[in-house]
């Protein structure tokens, strides 16, 4: 269907529609469909850029549930336009504390999106900093897990590291506990994404207490789980505990890497615990995790603030002579990222 018919039968469906339209939306009736008609039949745009214009004034003069209305009915007639409308419509929406347009727009582009850009998750959760709706938050957790496609799981997963992502971890936990009493349940990529906010935020225990519950799921953790806690223990200093989790790695089979290696090793040598870092040094080369230059200097530094000069000098000529051998910038990231 031409574009121009197409704009036609929104205007004589408008009215059936019409008792939807919140009252600040009333003044938009019939000649403002009739511009967007004449913007149409006169602009040497395309479809897609008319529409778009269009859309946009109707976000910028507050008519959001036409504006609304206008990208359900094009998205129908598969007249597609850019995610950053939605996105636009979205913001709008959580500015003037629109939830119910909020979620059907959200809804509406996982629709005509499948694989949406992290911005429309983001643009979500800003519009809920505004916005103290938990219940609506809830309901839309649970329409989304009724999705058969694209993955509801994944959709969750991105709207939870969303929420994470702009500080409102009430909220992502909000949703992940909603998930565990739906059919939709929690896979690995959430309780990472779960424990990893948690660890940002210095909430250890609870973040043990989400690793810990990974079995009672029946859930096996991967090098991102075990590396994920390591990170935050290592980094509020409960490097006991690292020693622990190490050891459950090996168990099942995960070995350290070399950024994990670099990072504990690094972290035991400036807590004073030399013989912890340099049993781990040993490790490492055990396993034939090459050393980087980074290793070295950290053990060098270490030993000489203790002291152990002789030691210092042993450590750096061993990464002098094995300067052609040393791992580079390329072995520095993590597994699974």
């Amino acid at each position: 269907m031409p574009l121009f018919a197409c704009i036609t039968e929104v205007l004589s469906n408008y009215k059936q529609v019409s008792t939807q339209i919140s009252p600040e939306d009333e003044e938009f009736r019939d000649e403002n469909w009739y511009q967007i008609l004449n913007a149409i039949e006169n602009a040497p745009m395309s479809a897609r850029e008319i529409c778009s214009s269009q859309i946009s004034k109707l976000c910028e003069s507050g008519n959001l549930s036409a504006a609304a209305r206008l990208l359900q009915f094009l998205r129908e007639r598969n007249i597609f336009t850019a995610p950053n409308l939605y996105n636009t419509l979205m913001e709008v929406a959580g500015r003037r504390n629109d939830v119910e347009i909020l979620c059907q727009v959200f809804k509406d582009l996982i629709l005509y999106c499948k694989s949406l850009p992290s911005t429309s998750y983001l643009t979500l959760a800003r519009a809920f900093s505004r916005i103290n709706e938990p219940l609506c938050l809830l309901q839309l957790t649970t329409e989304i897990s009724e999705l058969k496609y694209p993955s509801n799981t994944v959709v969750l997963n991105r709207l939870i590291s969303a929420f994470a992502e702009c500080g409102q971890s009430d909220k992502a936990l909000m949703i992940f506990y909603k998930i565990k009493s739906l059919k939709c349940e929690p896979d690995l990529v959430t309780y990472n994404t779960i424990m990893d906010m948690l660890g940002r935020a210095g909430q250890t225990d609870e973040m043990l207490n989400k690793f810990a519950s990974l079995k009672d799921a029946g859930i096996i953790p991967d090098f991102v789980s075990f590396n994920t806690i390591l990170n935050h223990l290592r980094r509020k200093g409960r490097l006991d505990l690292c020693l622990v989790c190490l050891k459950d790695m090996s168990a099942i089979g995960i070995q350290p890497d070399l950024l994990t290696y670099t990072a504990l090793i690094s972290s035991f040598g400036q807590s004073g615990n030399i013989e912890e870092a340099l049993r781990l040094f040993n490790e490492m080369k055990t396993r034939q995790i090459r050393p980087s230059v980074y290793v070295y200097r950290s053990l060098v530094n270490c030993l000489k603030k203790m002291g152990k000069l002789e030691l210092a000098m042993t450590i750096l000529e061993e990464m002098n002579a094995s300067t052609g051998n040393l791992a580079g910038p390329k072995e520095f990231k993590w597994k699974g990222r």
